[in-house]
């Protein structure tokens, strides 16, 4: 019998901080159109901070590769955060009112430093499969957030201000970049892991995810 992928063993293994994630108040409200533009500001100029660490991170994630082609796709995932992802972050961040200057200048949550500083510690620490799971609950997780809203009926499309976001995380590009990402999990557990890891593997996701949930929180407390 296969073994399940290893993402889905991680989502399994730590099901209530997954959920708490993935169907956090700020993405319900977001899916439905209610949540306060004021929140939607907040965790967009604090996205644009995690993005300038997330590009860190794929830079470590070279350092940690010990073979080629790993490193040729952490260089394409640097080359694609500076010089695609964040660029189209900060147009779509525009149209919200927020120019690049005011975001840059903005200090940075409690919440951001917490999950990127993890992320980072995770893959100093470990290696790069520590470090690809860290980022999993981010990379794959919003890929799951936005088809589950999408196709969720109590989501409202029709004139919800936020129906933009949920597409460009539901579409085609992101989805396949999501998968991309939740395989090359398998393939660093095959050459890193066994199953003497996967504790420990569970314990990063997992804190992972409740960090993610906390950045949506720090998202909701925006409300005025």
């Amino acid at each position: 019998m296969t073994e399940p992928a290893l993402f889905a063993r991680l989502v399994a293994a730590s099901d209530r901080d997954w959920r708490a994630y993935i169907r956090h108040p700020f993405v319900l409200l977001l899916a439905s159109g209610e949540l306060p533009e004021a929140c939607f500001r907040r965790y967009l100029v604090q996205d644009y901070l995690f993005l300038i660490h997330f590009a860190r991170a794929w830079g470590l994630a070279i350092y940690k590769s010990d073979a080629l082609g790993e490193m040729r796709r952490a260089q394409r995932l640097v080359a694609a955060t500076l010089d695609v992802e964040i660029g189209l972050h900060v147009d779509y961040c525009r149209r919200w009112g927020l120019s690049e200057a005011a975001m840059a200048n903005e200090p940075e949550a409690v919440a951001t430093t917490a999950y990127t500083r993890f992320v980072l510690d995770r893959g100093l620490a470990g290696d790069r499969l520590d470090l690809e799971v860290a980022l999993a609950p981010c990379i794959v997780g919003y890929a799951v957030i936005a088809a589950e809203r999408i196709g969720d009926p109590t989501s409202r499309l029709e004139g919800n201000r936020y129906r933009e976001w949920l597409e460009m995380y539901a579409g085609p590009d992101y989805q396949e970049l999501a998968r991309e990402a939740a395989a090359a999990l398998d393939d660093q557990f095959a050459r890193r892991g066994g199953e003497g890891r996967f504790s420990s593997l569970a314990g990063t996701f997992a804190g992972a995810a409740r960090l993610e949930a906390d950045f949506w929180q720090m998202g909701l407390e925006a409300n005025p």
